[in-house]
């Protein structure tokens, strides 16, 4: 299949949804585009159900608030399952739903693609960068920020 034929086979499915339909569209895109949903998602994939703690601990720099918030968002669309356990002290399983590990199987080309252009990706930086100095500050566009990211 072509990239051409690829984007009109998505386009093709989008026009099917309803008017409704588009903001459960984009809230669960916005897990495709979050460092954390993603790899809550990939920890869950590859290391089967784990307690809250064992995925802060496969989550570097996540913190406590963003974690619970982002598990709850997962948990809500379907993607993973919360199972609160009878012990002493009580506890809290995740695990990856089917949906979850769709999205999960899904990204792992993007993840790859990734990692292949990353040296591209660093070139065009610095490209960009060394431009800076040779045109008035009005003229460069500045990098959009994900606020959703940066804030717990």
């Amino acid at each position: 299949m072509t990239d051409q034929q690829a984007l009109s086979e998505a386009e093709a499915i989008c026009q099917t949804l309803r008017r409704d339909d588009d903001g459960v569209r984009r809230e669960v895109l916005a897990h495709a585009g979050s460092r954390w949903s993603l790899g809550i998602l990939h920890a869950l994939g590859v290391y089967g159900t784990m307690r809250h703690a064992e995925i802060k601990r496969q989550m570097t720099g996540v913190t406590q608030r963003m974690l619970t918030k982002t598990l709850r968002a997962l948990e809500r669309d379907g993607l993973l399952t919360r199972r609160e356990l009878d012990h002493v002290p009580p506890h809290v399983e995740y695990e990856l739903t089917p949906l979850g590990m769709g999205l999960l199987v899904r990204m792992s080309p993007i993840w790859t693609w990734v990692v292949e252009n990353v040296e591209g990706f660093r070139q065009a930086r610095r490209t960009f960068d060394s431009q800076i100095g040779k045109k008035p500050s009005w003229q460069i566009p500045v990098p959009a920020r994900d606020d959703s990211e940066a804030s717990d």
